[in-house]
């Protein structure tokens, strides 16, 4: 296969990064998600989801919303556009890999 044939399979790592790609992925799915849906699906403890959502918000792929509701603070998740793009390239990227895979 000649160099300019060879598939572009420059992982993302801050996708790929096994609890950022869980968060990703149940942030894919629905318009947005709180901290307590966010770690009841994860299995993330509180610190824990909070640091990778740092750098997913570092990176520009999610949306912190913060408020209060009934004067408690209250803090929605959502993927920007980039982390859409994202994490459609990244998908793409692994089910390509996958399929060039020989059979065992």
């Amino acid at each position: 296969m000649s160099e300019s044939a060879k598939p572009d399979y420059a992982i993302d790592r801050i996708v790929h990064e096994p609890a950022r790609l869980m968060v990703m992925a149940h942030l894919y799915v629905v318009e947005s998600a709180d901290y307590v849906f966010l770690m009841q699906n994860s299995g993330l403890t509180w610190g824990n989801l909070s640091s990778h959502l740092s750098k997913l918000e570092d990176a520009g792929y999610v949306e912190i919303l913060k408020e209060f509701i009934h004067k408690k603070p209250h803090t929605m998740v959502q993927l920007t556009q980039s982390g859409r793009e994202a994490f459609d390239a990244y998908r793409r990227q692994m089910k390509s890999l996958f399929e060039d895979l020989p059979e065992a």
